[in-house]
């Protein structure tokens, strides 16, 4: 069946669910690494692998959500829960700007006050103070929120955010879209369709975004197809994805709890995402949530990017996966993996190369 498969991507026929299943449970890892890394190669043949510098700034820990799989959230009553004021906000985007940066990744979970003024009123300021910053924030789940606290449609909020200063859209929140795994592992946020309808809204409004996808939960293989899948079909319809990026569920500290995917299931994962994805350019390697010699294996596996420098992270970390990385590190993990790295902007324009 192999040869079968790469007779498809050879000609350029996109493979089927049956086609992509095969390959996630049956085939060799090398195998399907191979055929990754010649798609990878043939997107990319520049042998460019990017980053962007950015920062992920929590801006609460507070969630009525209260994902089983999240470390992070706290109630709105807990002794540890924390919103922060906009000055220590600006302090953190000045640090970035400092080191560089051209990204800001800013969620909170779905906070029970925080309501479209309060996200106008920082963006506005953000942009005013850091023009050479983008906003690249909040996630579907976030925005229907903030349209409900607000009264707004979901249209209406996300045009609204955008206008303010919202440049582009993170894919957080996918988990896996389907729904029966969404009421599994996370019950109270919405269903894989409004996560999939805020980001065909965004893609309208002309604003480029990411997808994600977090497996190793309780999800089966067939899910992540369906997933993988679902994708694909919003690409078709919009091309607004500017990448995608498969991340292991970090169970430690977590209601779910659960064993890690192991870099063996990772790596497998990565490389059909490359194979089935062929509409979307970029898969990135998740050295946050893999460490970084996983993450140099992944530049074979068809990742092309590294994703952010991430000088602060606070989610994966409170599920004790603590990954750090500076800009030189990343920068000598992809020599060292024999590619040329380069510096980003979010979307994916090249600022440099080293």
């Amino acid at each position: 069946m192999i040869s079968e498969i790469q007779g498809k991507i050879e000609t350029g026929q996109p493979l089927d669910r049956e086609d992509a299943l095969w390959l996630l449970t049956e085939a060799e890892l090398l195998q399907v690494g191979k055929l990754a890394d010649e798609i990878r190669r043939k997107k990319h043949p520049e042998n460019r692998v990017t980053f962007v510098v950015d920062r992920n700034v929590n801006y609460s820990n507070v969630c009525e959500s209260q994902c089983k799989f999240c470390a992070f959230y706290r109630s709105a009553d807990a002794d540890d829960a924390y919103l922060l004021d906009l000055e220590t906000i600006f302090a953190k985007v000045q640090e970035l700007v400092d080191n560089g940066g051209t990204q800001l990744l800013m969620q909170g979970g779905l906070h029970p006050t925080l309501d479209i003024d309060w996200f106008e009123n920082l963006f506005r300021q953000l942009r005013e103070r850091f023009p050479q910053v983008q906003i690249h924030s909040l996630s579907p789940a976030e925005v229907i929120h903030i349209a409900k606290l607000s009264d707004l449609t979901m249209e209406e909020c996300l045009q609204r955010l955008q206008a303010s200063g919202l440049a582009s859209v993170p894919g957080g929140g996918a988990e896996i879209l389907v729904d029966r795994v969404r009421q599994e592992i996370s019950p109270n946020k919405i269903g894989w369709k409004k996560w999939a309808w805020v980001m065909e809204e965004a893609h309208r409004l002309g604003m480029r975004t990411t997808a994600t996808m977090m497996f190793g939960s309780t999800e089966q293989p067939d899910e992540i197809i369906e997933h993988l899948f679902r994708i694909r079909e919003i690409q078709d319809r919009t091309g607004g994805f500017t990448a995608f990026i498969p991340w292991s569920f970090q169970p430690d500290n977590t209601e779910l709890g659960g064993e890690s995917a192991s870099g063996i299931e990772y790596l497998k994962v990565l490389a059909v995402s490359r194979i089935v994805l062929d509409n979307i350019e970029n898969i990135q390697a998740s050295w946050v949530t893999q460490g970084a010699r996983m993450a140099q294996v992944a530049l074979s596996f068809g990742g092309n990017d590294l994703g952010g420098t991430m000088l602060e992270e606070n989610v994966v970390a409170a599920a004790g996966c603590s990954f750090r990385m500076t800009q030189d590190d990343i920068v000598e993990l992809v020599r060292g993996a024999g590619f040329v790295p380069a510096q980003r902007t979010t979307e994916y324009e090249i600022l440099e190369d080293y």
